[in-house]
């Protein structure tokens, strides 16, 4: 199936990096959100994302505009009538989600894909809320999209075989390498990283190390970009203890037991970068 048009719900972090990236490559793309401000407020953050691209000779003037071109924002969910895929991009929150596709399943054509950019919500639970679960799949893209090069692809129970095919030629495409996980909580990158995360968490509460030393000991002696700490900062302290907790639910095993650290460090609206305080301080 020859994927030209790709239609993006949410205009958030993630849907305006997909958006970006989509387009970039020369598709067609639909960006719908629910409001015209934050519609607006994702063509700005595309924009800004080109701008500092021009700034470092990696882009042109004319490409940018060339670029934004090929993204049609709106608010109108049935612009996504002429889509090949759509990609739901919403908060990681499933009666959100199951509610968005639906409404998706609604408008497209029976032959357009369907995808969900979660990072850990079940996909074949998700794709029951279409009428075409053998013709929906996982993306998860890695943030910032841009900048990331892996899509993770998560096979639902019914996902067939030439769904996910169509989806790794589009993911190469877009200049993303793929691999491909089981529907398990995680899958496979957050199944690994996140307990990681969290048992940097339990040795600052134990006091092993400052958050400085344990950051700077995974940096050095692992060979790491960025330490668990400041990782978890930059993902949200919050989403790290819904992660977890969706862990520990779903394996029912206590190696997945959110530190009590990160849990009071969430009640305290410690959040990480987004509220200017986490395990450091951004203010």
């Amino acid at each position: 199936m020859s994927i030209n048009t790709i239609g993006v719900v949410g205009a958030g972090t993630m849907g305006n990096g997909i958006a970006q990236v989509c387009a970039a490559s020369g598709l067609n793309v639909v960006m719908v959100d629910i409001s015209d401000e934050a519609v607006q407020r994702g063509l700005h953050t595309i924009g800004a994302s080109l701008d500092r691209l021009i700034k470092k000779d990696k882009l042109g003037a004319a490409d940018k505009d060339a670029l934004l071109a090929r993204i049609t924002a709106t608010t109108d969910y049935g612009a996504l009538s002429a889509t090949d895929l759509v990609i739901e991009a919403a908060t990681e929150n499933e009666a959100l989600k199951l509610r968005i596709l639906a409404q998706i399943d609604a408008i497209v054509p029976a032959e357009t894909l369907i995808a969900t950019n979660t990072s850990s919500l079940s996909v074949t639970r998700l794709a029951a809320a279409t009428g075409r679960p053998d013709r929906f799949i996982g993306t998860h893209f890695f943030n910032p999209v841009p900048m990331m090069a892996l899509l993770e692809v998560i096979r639902g129970l019914q996902t067939s075989d030439a769904t996910l095919a169509a989806i790794q030629s589009f993911a190469a495409a877009i200049g993303k390498t793929t691999i491909v996980a089981r529907n398990s909580p995680g899958f496979a990158v957050n199944r690994i990283l996140c307990p990681m995360i969290n048992e940097a968490v339990f040795a600052l509460q134990e006091g092993l190390a400052s958050a400085a030393e344990i950051d700077e000991g995974m940096k050095l002696g692992c060979n790491h970009p960025i330490g668990p700490l400041a990782l978890a900062d930059l993902i949200g302290l919050d989403t790290m203890l819904s992660v977890m907790e969706m862990f520990y639910a779903g394996f029912n095993d206590p190696k997945y037991r959110p530190a009590p650290l990160l849990k009071e460090m969430v009640d305290a609206g410690f959040l990480g970068r987004k509220s200017g305080r986490g395990f450091y301080d951004y203010r």
